[in-house]
């Protein structure tokens, strides 16, 4: 009698749960819908990194020929966001068809993992991840630095041949901004080129910095600035593409949270180009961004063809 193997045996049971992981790491698309001669698409996957399932949206622009390769780029959202308020409220799917580039937008941090307290304040734990490495135990799935530099990646170069991961830019909004000004910094081997929206970028220094990174990362402040623009740019100060930097003067949260003015003098004494450009009568929100999206499409768009 042929021996079937049983449901109690561990390394059955072991077999299973690893194939079924391997097919949920595998990005399964959720939603389709077709924009300015292209798709946006969401997609669902595993991820290893940070220990539970994950959604990201793709725009994949109108292809000239079926073996046809898009530059990515990649768009971080702000507090609060998901995956979807990029393309839902940006209008940049236009200038992205337009320039040949495909936009991929991230969540904005792990979801579904229960840890207490992580939905008790807006502006910290789910939705709030901060695009670091957190290093304090009770935050350790919060890796959103590693999913976003390392884990996207190379999940969407072995899933998306249409993709040509190689050549890529960052930009954000808000928390956003932070995130890609201090990945690009970090990174100017894999992104060509950066910019953000009221970025935060000085987060040492403002309170929603403060409260994320104490308890993210502990209390050690010389831990913190590796995830500050501010401090960042006077150790990487080759940067070869000019940051562009979009501020709305009546954006509330301007003067104690953003902090343009510290990053700008920074670049300044770096020698690092910048232009910062404040925008008369703008605020934080998605009219502010859909204004201004256009350029920054265009300015990677440069930098994408010059690299």
């Amino acid at each position: 009698m042929r021996d079937f193997p049983s449901p109690l045996k561990p390394n059955f049971l072991c077999e299973c749960r690893n194939q079924n992981r391997a097919m949920e790491t595998k990005p399964s698309e959720i939603s389709s819908g077709k924009m300015f001669g292209g798709y946006n698409k969401r997609f669902k996957h595993f991820s290893p990194t940070l220990g539970c399932s994950m959604n990201f949206h793709i725009y994949f622009p109108p292809s000239p020929s079926p073996s046809h390769k898009f530059p990515v780029l990649y768009f971080l959202s702000g507090l609060t966001c998901t995956d979807e308020n990029f393309l839902f409220k940006s209008g940049a799917q236009r200038a992205a068809a337009a320039e040949g580039i495909a936009l991929v937008t991230p969540d904005t941090s792990p979801r579904g993992l229960n840890v207490e307290g992580e939905a008790d304040s807006w502006d910290f734990g789910v939705g709030a991840g901060f695009y670091l490495n957190a290093t304090q135990e009770k935050w350790k799935n919060w890796r959103m630095y590693d999913y976003v530099v390392k884990e996207l990646p190379k999940l969407l170069s072995d899933n998306f041949p249409q993709l040509e991961t190689s050549k890529a830019s960052i930009f954000g909004h808000s928390m956003g901004g932070h995130g890609a000004l201090t990945i690009y910094l970090k990174n100017q081997d894999k992104y060509k080129s950066v910019s953000a929206f009221a970025p935060i970028t000085n987060p040492i220094n403002c309170p929603w910095g403060q409260k994320a990174f104490s308890n993210y990362l502990g209390d050690n402040k010389s831990d913190w600035e590796e995830y500050d623009a501010t401090c960042l740019v006077t150790k990487f100060p080759n940067v070869s593409s000019s940051i562009l930097i979009d501020q709305g003067e009546d954006d509330h949260f301007f003067p104690h949270q953003l902090l343009p003015q510290n990053f700008e003098e920074a670049c300044r004494k770096a020698n690092v180009p910048l232009l910062l450009r404040f925008q008369p009568g703008y605020d934080h929100g998605y009219y502010f961004i859909a204004t201004f999206v256009d350029d920054h499409i265009r300015h990677h768009a440069q930098a994408l063809r010059l690299n």
